[in-house]
């Protein structure tokens, strides 16, 4: 409002009640993550057929009149050559051991047997996953009703613009509780990426319903974070939410307790105490999961007992492999957020050696723009010393400690104090990877990074840069570094952009969700195949109990010509295997035109030898729709074949 001009500007939503729907561009910070299996000589990979080896480069191979790119894989008892068009064929080898692996031999049979084995195994699995998904579809549920005004209301009033992620998420989820299935989503993304919205709109339409809604979290600390963001956006409608917890008194809890066995409380949050046997609810609707994969099977299997045909929705910020999702989203229900939100800036990444004038001045700047600060060193019996030369620094610093020795009250005390201020710096192990929201904590500091795997590290990182706020990380050396952390260090260093999570976290295998989902025994067998490959298997056997009728891609031969990329067009070696991997792993047209697109961006005007090369990956997309069997490359033309018919294409 401005008086003096006689002016009053309303925003679209505050007039319409909802917010227009438009679509934007996502803004890309740093340098592209080329592919989560770009490749580096000395990587560890498998070949479905020949098994686990160790990558050696690319290699230009003459094979009569052909000239093509390969990938040189050398195996205990030789090398094999695997020319780019079978890169589909290769996958880094991921487990979640960090001892490097057995390289297979070549003229035995152990490798046939070990994938025997997981095929078994992966069979196994999917036709449990099925029975158990087919009684889950068969359940009949609640259908809530569509949405209302105060629907309308409520989103128009939250705060961010939401991303398209966000978006496809929450009409998944109502689309669901609409429906008279009953919903079991799972709802995938980074920390901060939005899932906490998506959760919110759901309860709060199970309540316009009528119904009660639990939300169930791991930590007393979320729980209380999860209490403040409800009561904040639902504070102006007639929803009682409630925290049942140890921070909360017996009294009280007891209080709420019977209230919500009466109807009068709307949404309830909670750590394991609302599985108790005391705890019974009105009319349940909803159950919300936050942090699903920290809960244990006795506990899911009670979750399961408890409530069989009440809407479930699992939150998870675990990273789920592309390999993995392929299987499961032909099974479950899941919804992935990857957009970062808008506003939202890349942290500023600082890998440096460890000083004490470093440290005075990362603290320094935080605190003057009235931010909080991270300091993670992984030795608790350091922790005092560290402490000691914090407070000379600093005489007046409010400064916490917490590891994982610290009493659970006390840790959670401390947690709440500096999320509500309290504290200016939060001294800890790295217990602190994981878990909960500091938005006002924007500077960390990791002592000892080189210790660290890669994935910890970004985790860590992801503690910070919660806001629009422009946030710091400091990876602070001391002594020597091996190449091994100086590979990880130079990998956080570079990809410090928004939604890099996936795939740095898998880079170094942040396969947690994974070992959850999978019982022992295919844990076992994803290990000693990896698990991407035990993923497809999986994904494969999925298809083929639901009738899909797999048939294998077509055979691609060069005859005649080149076909590779020009060293000159792309110089590095990784950037080049990249973008052979994702051209030969495009399965639509439009796949193709946009990396087409984005090489010409990047590198300029395509040489002929690229331009041909592209031309090869679409016949192999049209020769795979249409069932051909064979693809034939010459100088100056490509054959199809299937069968005894022929057509032949000039290029």
């Amino acid at each position: 409002i401005l008086p003096e001009k006689r002016v009053a500007v309303f925003s679209e939503s505050e007039v319409l009640g909802r917010k227009p729907s438009r679509r934007r561009a996502v803004l890309s910070f740093g340098e592209r993550i080329e592919d989560l299996s770009a490749l580096s000589p000395g990587d560890y990979v498998v070949h479905e057929d020949f098994g686990i080896a160790r990558y050696e480069g690319l290699e230009r191979t003459r094979v009569g009149e052909s000239e093509y790119d390969c990938l040189k894989l050398r195996y205990r008892d030789g090398t094999v050559l695997v020319p780019v068009y079978n890169l589909d064929r290769v996958q880094r080898f991921v487990s979640d051991d960090d001892s490097p692996p057995v390289l297979s031999e070549l003229s035995g049979r152990g490798w046939a047997l070990r994938k025997a084995r997981a095929q078994i195994s992966a069979q196994k699995l999917a036709a449990e996953l099925l029975r158990t998904a087919a009684i889950r579809k068969a359940s009949k549920g609640f259908r809530f009703s569509p949405d209302d005004a105060l629907m309308a209301q409520l989103e128009a009033e939250f705060p961010y613009e939401e991303t398209e992620d966000q978006l496809r998420a929450i009409e998944e989820v109502k689309r669901d509780m609409e429906s008279e299935k009953v919903m079991d989503r799972l709802i995938a993304g980074e920390v901060g990426f939005g899932k906490t919205e998506v959760a919110l709109r759901a309860a709060f339409k199970a309540v316009l319903d009528g119904k009660q809604v639990a939300i169930l979290v791991p930590t007393t600390v979320l729980a209380y974070q999860h209490f403040r963001t409800f009561r904040e956006r639902l504070a102006r409608y007639p929803v009682r939410v409630e925290m049942v917890s140890r921070l909360v008194p017996p009294r009280k809890v007891r209080e709420i307790l019977r209230d919500l066995a009466e109807g009068k409380v709307d949404i309830v949050i909670g750590t394991h105490r609302l599985l108790m046997r005391d705890v019974a609810f009105h009319d349940l609707g909803l159950l919300i999961i936050d942090e699903e994969h920290r809960f244990g099977v006795t506990q899911k299997e009670r979750l399961k007992m408890l409530f069989p045909r009440v809407d479930t929705l699992k939150l998870t910020a675990t990273p789920i492999p592309r390999t993995l999702y392929a299987a499961l989203g032909r099974i479950y229900d899941l919804s992935v957020i990857q957009t970062p939100p808008l506003g939202r800036l890349p942290v500023e990444t600082i890998v440096a050696p460890w000083s004490r004038d470093r440290i005075r001045e990362a603290i320094s700047r935080e605190l003057a723009r009235g931010g909080q600060v991270f300091y993670v060193h992984n030795r608790i019996e350091e922790l005092p010393e560290i402490q000691a030369m914090l407070q000379e620094l600093f005489p007046h610093l409010r400064l916490g400690v917490v590891h994982g020795k610290t009493p659970k009250r006390e840790l959670e005390d401390t947690l709440i104090r500096f999320l509500e201020g309290k504290l200016d710096l939060l001294l800890s192990t790295s217990i602190i990877e994981s878990g909960v929201d500091f938005p006002n904590a924007n500077t960390l500091i990791v002592d000892d990074a080189q210790r660290y795997g890669l994935a910890e590290l970004h985790q860590l990182r992801g503690r910070v840069g919660r806001s629009t706020v422009k946030a710091y990380a400091y990876f602070l050396i001391r002594g020597k570094v091996g190449k091994k952390a100086r590979q990880r260090l130079k990998a956080l260093a570079t990809y410090h952009h928004l939604g890099s999570g996936l795939k740095i976290a898998l880079a170094d295998l942040d396969i947690r969700g994974a070992g959850n989902l999978l019982g022992k025994e295919q844990h076992g067998h994803g290990k000693a195949i990896g698990y991407h490959l035990f993923f497809r298997l999986l994904e494969e056997a999925i298809r083929s109990l639901t009738g899909e009728i797999l048939s294998p891609g077509p055979e691609v031969h060069v005859v005649e010509g080149t076909l590779l990329i020009p060293e000159e067009y792309i110089e590095e070696p990784e950037v080049r295997v990249a973008f052979y991997r994702r051209i030969f792993d495009a399965t639509t047209f439009g796949e193709v035109d946009r990396i087409e697109g984005e090489m010409r961006d990047r590198f300029g005007p395509l040489p002929s030898e690229a331009a041909r090369l592209l031309q090869v990956a679409r016949a192999r997309i049209r020769a795979a729709q249409e069932g051909v069997q064979r693809v034939l490359v010459y100088r100056d033309r490509i054959e199809f074949q299937h069968g005894k018919q022929r057509e032949v294409v000039q290029i």
